[in-house]
């Protein structure tokens, strides 16, 4: 299983990359596999605040719709363009062509309670 060691991550399965006051996420490799084919991301919150653990958008695979939820409290910034007409690169790609939103970090105090990925890791059993 890829877990990037300089991403933060969630007991939810968000990952987490830090640049400045911005946060880019997504679903982890763990997330994306358990989850199988992803044929829609459905995420409509671009300019609102999000608290954190609150639900920002849906991801939508062959068999199930799940809730994603955001690591930290925030503005979503942008959502990546790309998963409207490639969805699927959330499975080839989660870590990089694969990010669902950009945020402005509301709470830079949050971040410290995400977990590493040896924490993230101990917690799916990778």
């Amino acid at each position: 299983m890829n877990l990037p060691s300089e991403l933060k991550y969630t007991k939810e399965h968000e990952w987490v990359r830090i640049e400045g006051d911005v946060a880019y996420i997504g679903i982890t490799d763990f997330a994306q596999k358990e989850l199988g084919d992803i044929v829609y991301v459905d995420i409509d919150s671009v300019d609102k605040e999000v608290a954190q653990d609150e639900v920002f958008g849906t991801v939508e695979a062959v068999k199930t719709v799940s809730d994603l939820f955001s690591p930290l409290s925030g503005t979503v910034l942008e959502v990546n363009p790309k998963l409207a007409d490639a969805p699927e690169s959330v499975n080839s790609d989660p870590y990089g062509e694969g990010w669902m939103i950009k945020l402005a970090i509301g709470n830079q105090a949050e971040v410290a309670g995400l977990l590493s990925a040896e924490a993230y890791g101990e917690l799916v059993g990778a």
